[in-house]
């Protein structure tokens, strides 16, 4: 099932993971001591730029009669939503922007434009997932308490229904993203006094959310409110959908493995580095795309650094992929289409009882264990048919495919 034991799956001896801590240490410490005004400067023109687009998108919508216009004003939009949550929003709640002291850009002060409360994500998010990535137990954002994504979850005739829940958790991402959230927040209270005061910060987050975006700016518009009440919704749907592919394609394709709740006996830091870069997946990207990602499609890199600049993710990446290539370890990336697909393949293929499933739990794409490299102690000649300087995952993976 999920993996028990990260040194033996990682085919890493202890000092190979301590070497590996201290290189990650080494390019946090270069990034620290070089982000500056360049960095400052980035932040400060994606916000003018994300608040620019919007207006521009509003104003399209109300001011052009014909369907293009409304077309282009509702696709505008919907990227600039897109930028305010991922690139600015999730990042800025990140803190990786807190070094510059700036008291709009902050993380205590920033809240997103979305249903959830932003304080109220930044603990299910920044802490119960970027801590525990992918611990069985711990980590809410295992299929985020509606999909089955591990066979480490016990299947249920419930899970029939998944494929119909994934098209709607799509649909309306930021309200599974913000109900998710605030179920974190009622669980951590301590009482029903506590309890309270998250559902009122909540259910105030969405009536301030939805007054603005369906009666406020509806309502500028005059005769014509119909048209931007639809322009706005077919937005937010959109920005939903992105979002979603965003993130799902960062933790759900092969290669994103998880992991058992003892892992997290005495870990150290270089083993917490070494989870992350085996629990997390990017997607490729060029500049453009990995804007519009929030520079999510580094998924890897920020699991490693969630606090550093997301502008500094594309030459983290380049550091982080010659460390995979020094310790024999695989760098799970691959085109946006590819890794949604394998998402989907789990998805689908998970909604079915595991008597109908082929491969082994330990050893399968979305759900594998130490125990799937056992295989090559039954056909030990497997061992001397690749050439390899550093005997990692990475080879091990290549054996174990051989032997099949």
């Amino acid at each position: 099932m999920a993996i028990a034991q990260v040194a033996a799956y990682a085919h890493l001896s202890a000092s190979d993971i301590e070497a590996l801590g201290d290189e990650l240490d080494a390019i946090r410490r270069d990034i620290i001591d070089q982000r500056g005004a360049r960095d400052a400067a980035y932040i400060r023109r994606t916000i003018a730029f994300q608040r620019i687009l919007d207006l521009a998108a509003r104003l399209t919508i109300g001011l052009t009669k014909n369907r293009p216009g409304w077309f282009l004003g509702t696709v505008g939009l919907a990227v600039a939503k897109s930028i305010e949550n991922m690139e600015i929003g999730h990042n800025v709640g990140h803190g990786q922007w807190d070094w510059m002291n700036d008291p709009e850009i902050h993380s205590g002060t920033w809240e997103w434009d979305m249903a959830g409360v932003s304080a109220h994500w930044r603990y299910s998010h920044n802490y119960r997932h970027h801590v525990f990535t992918n611990v069985l137990g711990m980590d809410e954002d295992i299929g985020f308490g509606v999909m089955r994504v591990t066979r480490d979850e016990p299947w249920r005739p419930g899970h029939m229904l998944q494929p119909l829940r994934n098209l709607l958790l799509a649909a309306t991402f930021e309200w599974g993203i913000a109900l998710h959230s605030l179920y974190s927040e009622r669980e951590r209270a301590k009482d029903p006094a506590q309890k309270s005061i998250h559902t009122r910060a909540f259910l105030g987050k969405i009536a301030r959310q939805i007054g603005k975006d369906y009666l406020l700016f509806p309502a500028f518009s005059g005769r014509r409110w119909r048209r931007t009440l639809s322009a706005v919704a077919s937005a937010n749907v959109l920005r939903n959908l992105w979002a979603y592919l965003v993130i799902f394609c960062g933790h759900f394709p092969d290669g994103a493995e998880k992991f058992a709740p003892n892992v997290l006996e005495r870990e150290t830091k270089p083993e917490w580095y070494l989870r992350q870069m085996l629990g997390s997946a990017n997607f490729n990207a060029g500049p453009v795309l990995a804007f519009l990602s929030g520079n999510l499609c580094y998924q890897i890199e920020h699991h490693l650094f969630p606090d550093l600049p997301s502008n500094r993710y594309a030459e983290i990446a380049q550091r982080v992929r010659e460390l995979c290539d020094k310790y024999d370890l695989p760098y799970t990336t691959g085109p946006l289409p590819r890794q949604y697909l394998l998402t989907l393949r789990t998805i689908h293929k998970l909604a079915l009882p595991d008597s109908l499933l082929i491969a082994t739990s330990d050893d399968a794409p979305e759900t594998a264990s130490e125990r799937k490299f056992t295989v090559l102690e039954t056909f030990p000649g497997v061992q001397d048919q690749l050439p390899h300087s550093h005997s990692g995952l990475r080879t091990a993976l290549r054996r174990v495919s051989r032997t099949r």
